[in-house]
């Protein structure tokens, strides 16, 4: 392998095939980014062994994919394959994924003693204490589980909502409503008759120093919030 292009590697019924493609584009193409197979491969060769220049027999082509037409092969190919991806493409992949990941349990969990989300840095150290491993092609929900039960060993987290009374002046309502909407559930809404608004808001307890953060900026600190359970 080197930067020009890279391998990709598919088994069907005990017998392997490989093409050849061009590490950039090939990455674009498996991600949806891009569409036009052609631009992705180095040729339209399909092999059986592509470092010994192996190609595959037609016949072989013909049992596995119904056709030898190389084009629809080599998308099928890249489509079910294994992606040799590059050093610096998986290390770039594996970074985003692993600031996904920490964002996510920061947003979603929180230390069981205080309630409270875990400072990022800390759960990226107990990432790397519990020595788990990310796999750069899977979403967060995927593999979200077990990277939380490894946390575990390491540092406590518990996933729970809290319920807020909230109350927002007239002035302040309109904008503060959206981050309510987005934010959480909005339980019940009770609209005083001066426009202020009274509501109880279910959320993700690691959320509650945000949606009091916001809160706070945009009603200049006169919405009042307070923890019902």
């Amino acid at each position: 392998m080197s930067d020009k292009f890279t391998v990709v590697k598919y088994t069907f019924e005990g017998e392997k095939f490989e093409i050849l493609v061009k590490p950039d584009p090939a990455l674009d193409y498996k991600l949806g980014k891009i569409k036009d197979i052609s631009s992705v491969l180095v040729s339209d060769e399909i092999y059986q062994n592509s470092s010994k220049g192996t190609r595959a027999p037609s016949e072989k082509l013909q049992k596995a994919f119904k056709t030898d037409d190389a084009l629809i092969i080599a998308e099928k190919i890249l489509q079910k394959g294994d992606l040799n991806l590059t050093t610096e493409q998986r290390r770039k992949m594996t970074t985003e994924k692993r600031k996904q990941i920490i964002t996510f349990i920061a947003k979603t969990f929180v230390d069981p003693r205080s309630h409270l989300p875990h400072p990022p840095i800390r759960i990226e150290q107990a990432m790397t204490d519990a020595r788990v491993s990310i796999d750069p092609f899977k979403n967060v929900e995927e593999q979200i589980k077990d990277i939380v039960e490894h946390v575990r060993s390491i540092i406590p987290l518990k996933s729970e909502n809290l319920l807020l009374e909230i109350s927002v002046p007239a002035q302040y309502v309109a904008k503060s409503y959206s981050v309510l909407k987005s934010t959480g559930i909005l339980k019940k809404e009770d609209w005083q008759k001066d426009g202020s608004l009274k509501a109880i808001l279910e959320i993700p307890a690691a959320a509650r120093p945000n949606v009091i953060d916001r809160l706070g900026a945009i009603t200049k600190g006169t919405a009042f919030v307070e923890v019902l359970k």
